[in-house]
C-alpha cells in the first residue's frame, strides 16, 4: 500500500448542493468524496453517468479507495465566492420565457488530496502512475465541466505512514478534514480542539465545519451527508476517530474515509 497526495486546483469550482432550488444554487465549499472519485475517474478514463438510477462506472470501481482532503490557500477554511448568473432561453426548458438562475461559485479553490492505493490492484496501480506523471485520459473538472482542473506532478508526494496509537487524552495535529459526528459508547469524551496547545503561527487559529457528502445511498440514489470539521488546532481525544494514519515525516495524522 502507498499513501500519497497531490494538489488539485482550478480557476473556479461548483459542487452543487442538491437541497438548493434552481433559481439560487449554492456550492459545497470543500470538495467531497463523490466529486473526488469523479476526478479520479476522469484521470483513468472511466465512464460517467450513462443511465438514470444507475451509479457511474468510476464510482462503482473506485468507491472503496480511502481518501482524505486538506484545503489549500483558503481563508479559515473558506474559499472566495462569486455569484454567476445564467440565462436559459431554450424553449423546451422554460416554455418560451427566459429562465434566470444564479450559482454561488468558488474562486481559485485548491485541495491536497490524500489517497491510500494498493499497488497490487491493477486500476489503483494505473491511477498511481497517472498521478505521478500528471497524465489524464479525460479532462478532469471541479463540479462542472467548464471548470477545468489540473495538478502538477511536482506536487505528488509519498508518505511513510503507520497506525501509531494515540493515547487517551493526547492532542494531535490532523492535516485533513475529519468526521465530526461519531458514535461513542459509555462515558467517553468526543474529540475537540485543544485550545491550550500551541499552534502553527503561520496559520490563523480556527475551526471550520461543513456537512458534506461522504458516499451515495445506493438505494435512494442520493448523497449520504456527514458532519466534518477542519482545524489548525490540535485535536484532543483523537483516538476516538477511525481510520487515522500517522505521517512520519509531518508528525501529524490524516483521516482517510
Amino acid at each position: 500500500m502507498k499513501l500519497i497526495s497531490f494538489d488539485a486546483q482550478a480557476d473556479f469550482a461548483f459542487f452543487r448542493k442538491p437541497e438548493t432550488n434552481n433559481t439560487i444554487n449554492l456550492s459545497y465549499n470543500i470538495i467531497h468524496k463523490p466529486a473526488i472519485l469523479g476526478f479520479l475517474g476522469a484521470v483513468l478514463g472511466l465512464a460517467g453517468y450513462q443511465e438514470k438510477g444507475k451509479l457511474p462506472a468510476y464510482y462503482e470501481k473506485l468507491k472503496d479507495v480511502k481518501l482524505g482532503v486538506e484545503p489549500l490557500g483558503h481563508e479559515k477554511g473558506n474559499f472566495a465566492k462569486t455569484n454567476i448568473k445564467y440565462s436559459n432561453t431554450v424553449g423546451y426548458a422554460n416554455k418560451g420565457t427566459n429562465f434566470l438562475t444564479e450559482e454561488l461559485t468558488l474562486i481559485n479553490p485548491a485541495y491536497r488530496i490524500y489517497l491510500l492505493l494498493d499497488e497490487d490492484e491493477e486500476l489503483q496501480s494505473q491511477l498511481l502512475l497517472s498521478i505521478q506523471r500528471g497524465e489524464s485520459v479525460y479532462v478532469p473538472y471541479l463540479g462542472k465541466n467548464e471548470f477545468t482542473a489540473w495538478w502538477e506532478p511536482i506536487t505528488y508526494k509519498e508518505y511513510a505512514f503507520n497506525h501509531k496509537k494515540i493515547k487517551d487524552g493526547e492532542s494531535v495535529k490532523i492535516m485533513t478534514l475529519f468526521q465530526k459526528d461519531i458514535k461513542l459508547k459509555g462515558q467517553l469524551e468526543t474529540p475537540f480542539p485543544d485550545f491550550s496547545k500551541p499552534f502553527n503561527f503561520d496559520e490563523s487559529p480556527f475551526i471550520y465545519f461543513e456537512r458534506l457528502p461522504k458516499q451515495f445511498d445506493e438505494v435512494l440514489m442520493q448523497y449520504e451527508l456527514v458532519e466534518f470539521a477542519y482545524s489548525t488546532y490540535q485535536i484532543k481525544n483523537a483516538n476516538r476517530l477511525e481510520n487515522l494514519y500517522f505521517l512520519e515525516d509531518l508528525d501529524a495524522y490524516v483521516q482517510l474515509f
